[in-house]
């Protein structure tokens, strides 16, 4: 039998992580979307070196998920971020990817759809809303008129892009009572090439020994959204770097390639802050080598048709 001192050793060794693979706060915005703990400069580390993103918010029930209510309870929601961006260098964002709208505690919205939310590392937000219904539409392609968001005080919308038609989105902020963005750090990065595929740094069998082990498996793509059209924004794009997941993996252990199929993504035309607007984001699934190859199979949101397109970048693979 073992003794109480013995057993609490064991549970607190069962229960105890490194650092690195905790979940912590980098940022924490006020209500006005003032830093009240961590830093900018600390999430912008953490996403530099592919950390995970989820963001932690609060609100009130009948200010948001049902309006003029009689229920104000605070609502707290944590939201994961599965595709993140580095923008410059100097600012992130990230974007849910995996979201059909929910009414909770009810159930799901009259229209089954994508809820791509967009937030940025000073509370600004956006959503982009591909409808997967199928149904006709009638809207007009462009910029169209605010909505009426005056039942939700705390919700300022900041345009409006792409109404009626299946793919619409609008910029905005909402008012959440606490902002606190929270990023597991635990990504190695192994190795990195040029968009021709030659090494800039680390070891391409290091990459291919954790991967086969059963290690996760995530790049930072240079640039991958320099093509997107952005008809409101003329200025030069920025440099960006975007990060997703590895979904399969293989090795072609003749012609020494490695392949992976991320994860869905959604790509924006680079801008600080990161906002949507007619034409400049698309969704979909890409498949990354290692000689620099990027292969996309992606989603016209206004017409829900797919198309494909090939490209060549500097990536940079991570293990976990």
């Amino acid at each position: 039998m073992l003794g109480n001192t013995c057993k609490q050793k064991l549970m607190n060794k069962k229960n105890s992580f490194p650092d690195n693979r905790r979940w912590k706060s980098a940022l924490t915005l006020n209500n006005e979307r003032q830093i009240t703990n961590g830093s900018e400069q600390e999430l912008i580390k953490a996403i530099n070196q592919a950390a995970d993103l989820r963001i932690y918010t609060e609100f009130r029930n009948n200010e948001h998920l049902d309006p003029g209510s009689e229920n104000n309870e605070l609502v707290e929601e944590v939201s994961e971020f599965r595709v993140t961006y580095l923008l410059d260098n100097q600012w992130t964002a990230g974007i849910m990817t995996l979201r059909q709208p929910i009414e909770p505690p009810v159930g799901f919205g009259p229209r089954p759809s994508m809820s791509f939310f967009l937030y940025n590392q000073n509370g600004q937000q956006a959503i982009a809303r591909p409808y997967l219904d199928g149904e006709t539409t009638e809207g007009t392609v462009g910029k169209a008129e605010l909505d009426d968001f005056s039942f939700m005080p705390k919700y300022e919308q900041l345009d409006n892009w792409d109404a009626g038609t299946n793919g619409p989105s609008h910029n905005f902020i909402y008012n959440f009572e606490i902002y606190r963005f929270c990023v597991r750090d635990d990504w190695e990065e192994v190795f990195s090439h040029d968009s021709d595929g030659n090494t800039i740094s680390g070891s391409y069998d290091h990459l291919i020994e954790k991967f086969k082990q059963g290690c996760e498996v995530k790049v930072g793509i240079k640039n991958l959204c320099n093509n997107i059209n952005n008809l409101e924004n003329e200025t030069p794009i920025l440099n960006h770097e975007v990060f997703i997941q590895i979904g399969p993996g293989y090795h072609h252990t003749g012609q020494k390639l490695f392949v992976g199929g991320t994860h869905p993504l959604v790509r924006v035309s680079p801008a600080i802050p990161l906002q949507y607007s007619s034409q400049n984001w698309d969704f979909g699934w890409l498949m990354v080598r290692t000689d620099g190859l990027v292969a996309s199979s992606l989603v016209n949101p206004l017409t829900l048709k797919f198309f494909k397109q090939e490209s060549k970048h500097q990536i940079r693979w991570f293990i976990r």
